[in-house]
């Protein structure tokens, strides 16, 4: 019955949307992380026959980022860095460039600029080697090491920032989309910002989804227990 097959794909995209919420919660404390919010969309499934004609599929509409800013966190730290804006900073990884909100850098044994996961965060001008002495960052993105300056942190932008995809983590790929160098880049250092999950959104979320999930089990339960055994025992009869 077509009812079926609306109630097990609504199934489906619950359960995709608690794997969401999940991850979301997790990360509460990860800095420079980024909620998703998830649409719903109708999939009409032409290719049947005429006996399932009125089949709909409920399925994802696809997954938008949450730029919303999180706090910002004072930590005194020299190599920690904050964004002001839909920015991101720019890492090295084996599969090509990804962009980053999470600013708490480190140094790597050359004394290059890194993330906490080793990847080389890029500069205007390559890879940022910090020389010896008390390091100091501009707002503009200039890194300083004592009286001589180490690089400057590339900053870009994009025209549709919410439609990042997350590859892991805080780090994100751009499909369709092409970096630019940020127009104004407004660099805070020692500080970290923070994750932007509300945990009581979430959990109101979560109690939602959860709800949901219970009322299309019951309700598959009544199409196939109640009518489908009620007709198979009627035809019975008759038979």
């Amino acid at each position: 019955m077509s009812g079926q097959y609306i109630a097990l794909s609504g199934l489906r995209a619950r359960m995709d949307e608690l794997d969401r919420l999940a991850g979301d919660i997790v990360n509460v404390g990860t800095t420079g992380y980024k909620g998703e919010r998830e649409a719903r969309a109708a999939a009409e499934r032409s290719a049947f026959d005429r006996t399932l004609q009125t089949a709909i599929d409920t399925t994802a509409g696809g997954r938008r980022l949450d730029l919303t800013a999180g706090a910002l966190a004072p930590t005194g730290r020299e190599l920690d860095v904050a964004l002001e804006g839909p920015r991101f900073f720019v890492v090295e990884t084996p599969s090509g460039e990804r962009y980053t909100r999470n600013g708490h850098f480190t140094m790597d044994s050359g004394r290059r600029l890194i993330t906490a996961d080793g990847s080389v965060v890029k500069g205007v001008d390559g890879p940022i080697t910090l020389g010896e002495g008390d390091v100091r960052i501009d707002q503009d993105g200039s890194i300083w090491t004592g009286s001589e300056k180490a690089g400057q942190l590339a900053v870009v932008e994009f025209d549709d920032p919410e439609g990042l995809s997350r590859e892991i983590g805080t780090r994100f790929v751009a499909p369709g989309q092409d970096a630019k160098e940020a127009e104004r880049s407004l660099v805070r250092g020692g500080v970290l910002e923070q994750s932007n999950v509300s945990v009581s959104d979430r959990l109101a979320q979560l109690t939602t989804v959860s709800r949901g999930f219970e009322a299309l089990q019951r309700a598959i339960s009544l199409v196939m227990n109640d009518v489908d055994g009620r007709a198979i025992e009627q035809l019975g009869r008759r038979s």
